[in-house]
């Protein structure tokens, strides 16, 4: 498994917004109820939501960087899954790079080559292809599943529609 780039808000400022502000503009009235029902959602399957805790919508360049910093080390899963709780249930600002260097220390990465690493240029063209070319594929949302290069889903699919998605691309690749 691997994990590609797609930014939701490519233009935010790279400190990201206020998060009542991006609500606003996104999601205007219906903002609150949206963030009600991902969250009632999640406590289904053992998540806890904490949309209050964010105070910044991120720019999320240097998050994905780090991710392919975290990759050539085996540790992408593992950062993927402390990346999106520091965001979803402790509220943490992902435009911070000295967070961005705290969760990477938490699954194991060196902090300070994190660190250095995100406060560089390293691979911020690279990761901004790689959005271009998944929205040029058709990719607009997340979460997008692509299964043995052949097979996508968009959304948040019940487990048998991934799995069906899953044996199609097995079978395609006997062909």
């Amino acid at each position: 498994m691997r994990w590609l780039p797609f930014q939701l808000n490519p233009d935010l400022p790279e400190s990201g917004i206020p998060r009542e502000e991006y609500v606003a503009r996104k999601f205007g009235a219906r903002g609150k109820g949206v963030n009600e029902r991902v969250t009632m959602a999640g406590r289904q399957v053992g998540i806890p939501f904490a949309y209050e805790k964010m105070k910044v919508q991120p720019n999320t360049l240097n998050a994905h960087r780090l991710m392919l910093f975290a990759e050539r080390t085996g540790k992408q899963d593992e950062l993927a899954e402390e990346l999106f709780r520091a965001h979803f249930i402790e509220g943490a600002n992902l435009t911070d790079r000295d967070t961005l260097a705290d969760i990477a220390g938490r699954v194991g990465l060196d902090r300070k080559a994190a660190f250095d690493y995100i406060s560089g240029d390293t691979d911020r063209e690279q990761i901004a292809r790689a959005d271009v070319e998944a929205r040029s594929a058709g990719i607009g949302g997340v979460p997008f599943f692509i299964f043995n290069r052949k097979v996508g889903v968009s959304g948040a699919q019940d487990p048998e529609m991934l799995l069906d998605a899953m044996e199609q691309a097995l079978d395609d690749s006997d062909k």
